[in-house]
């Protein structure tokens, strides 16, 4: 990510109709710059199509205790999707973290929203972490009421040493 990508970003998300604020990236910057996270943008013929982050200390309790960098936050704008643009943005996370960490760690939403994105991350390897469904606070227990909403999750790892 570099300095006019954070409005450049923005704008293109609410172009097709989502709130994502310019403060967000703004944020996303300034924590790349502090080595907290690595932001990959990408751009298709020279206009922005998507991004993903690598956050070297995730906020999941399982990754944090065990040191998992973890893959946030995957965006492609919808009219690049199914082009092979998210893969290249996982690609990229990957190797990074390879560098520093033999395990990646990702999550994702459980509900149909997310369906591309579980059946991804499931052929290219993650598998489940066998914690469960995770809420940005706390596991989720049998029997409990919740709110579905993108904070429900499940957390998936990867080996990165016996990957391609």
């Amino acid at each position: 990510m570099h300095e006019g990508d954070p409005v450049a970003i923005s704008r293109s998300f609410k172009e097709q109709g989502w709130n994502k604020p310019v403060e967000l990236y703004l944020r996303y910057l300034k924590e790349q710059h502090d080595g907290e996270r690595v932001v990959f943008v990408a751009e298709a013929d020279g206009v922005f199509a998507g991004y993903v982050n690598v956050v070297w200390n995730s906020h999941y309790p399982s990754f944090q205790e065990k040191g998992i960098p973890e893959i946030t936050d995957l965006n492609v704008l919808i009219r690049f999707r199914r082009s092979g643009i998210g893969s290249k943005l996982m690609d990229a996370a990957e190797a990074t973290i390879k560098e520093r960490s033999r395990v990646a760690g990702i999550g994702v939403g459980i509900f149909s929203d997310y369906g591309h994105a579980q059946i991804m991350y499931i052929k290219r390897g993650y598998v489940p972490d066998g914690k469960g469904i995770y809420n940005g606070r706390r596991y989720i227990r049998f029997g409990e009421t919740i709110e579905m909403n993108d904070s429900i999750a499940l957390y998936l790892t990867k080996n990165l040493v016996d990957s391609k």
